[in-house]
């Protein structure tokens, strides 16, 4: 097996960042790739106006890629915020707002992945009232999933970039998977499976694969050291794939990786004509 037995899609909120938003989708079907992600791309606006979302549909419908992954408004990214979903206040409002709105975006486009991202912890606010604001948050965010017949993913960041963040490992990301499950009984929460942030946390990625194939629902993949495209590091990724896919996964492999100075469409000699 190998790279060119994967199926891989394009992050387009870390890649083709040089380009507008509304030209990168055909920037990544020029550069060989069918399908893309998103970040939640309006990152003040949880409920943006519908000429925006109207613009960014058509823009990936005439490209002719599938959007596979979508993310539900988690605040400033790339920046400061890590989710919002666990923050009290107008953050946790804006992010049950923008529910619907990002469902029924990524439904009109065929997506079946949406990825909430849990937020940082806040000084003051006790860890647990904000872990019960979370699931009360997540129970909604997985209904709005299966509305729309996705599946709901759940991401383990790493500690060194996201101190703040309290999801910095598989197994406590695969406890959050599963208490979603437990209390919505819809069995459509997933473990969003990033390499790159399982390996800045040290965790012993062979384990984590072996353990948590079954569970996952999408996989990231970037190098490390330095976030980069696969090469530019140490990360065995060829290796760590195949492990996957003999492990049962089926998926989309996510490309959300940065591309350094150069031009993104010259951060992918590394495929090796496997789109």
């Amino acid at each position: 097996m190998g790279y060119s037995d994967q199926r891989f899609n394009v992050n387009l909120s870390i890649l083709f960042t040089e380009l507008p938003p509304l030209e990168r989708p055909a920037a990544a079907a020029k550069a060989g790739f069918g399908a893309v992600e998103l970040w939640w791309p309006w990152v003040d606006a949880p409920t943006p106006e519908q000429s925006e979302l109207d613009a960014l549909k058509k823009a990936i419908e005439d490209a002719g890629v599938q959007l596979v992954g979508l993310n539900f408004y988690a605040g400033q990214l790339p920046g400061p915020d890590r989710g919002a979903l666990s923050i009290p206040g107008e953050e946790s409002e804006k992010f049950r707002a923008n529910l619907a709105v990002a469902a029924d975006f990524a439904a009109s486009l065929g997506c079946k992945a949406l990825n909430a991202l849990y937020g940082n912890r806040v000084d003051g606010v006790d860890p647990a009232v904000q872990d019960e604001l979370a699931l009360e948050n997540l129970v909604l965010a997985a209904r709005e999933a299966s509305r729309v017949g996705a599946v709901l993913l759940i991401e383990a960041l790493n500690k060194p970039e996201s101190p703040l963040c309290p999801i910095v490992s598989a197994p406590k990301a695969i406890e959050i998977v599963d208490k979603v499950n437990a209390a919505t009984g819809l069995g459509n929460a997933k473990f969003l499976m990033d390499l790159y942030h399982l390996s800045m946390n040290g965790e012993d990625l062979p384990s984590v694969i072996s353990r948590y194939a079954a569970k996952t629902g999408h996989v990231q993949i970037a190098d490390n050291p330095g976030r980069g495209a696969p090469g530019t590091g140490s990360l065995p990724l060829e290796a760590l794939l195949d492990q996957l896919r003999d492990a049962g996964y089926e998926g989309w492999v996510g490309l959300e990786y940065k591309a350094g100075d150069r031009p993104s469409e010259e951060s992918f000699g590394w495929l090796s004509g496997a789109n």
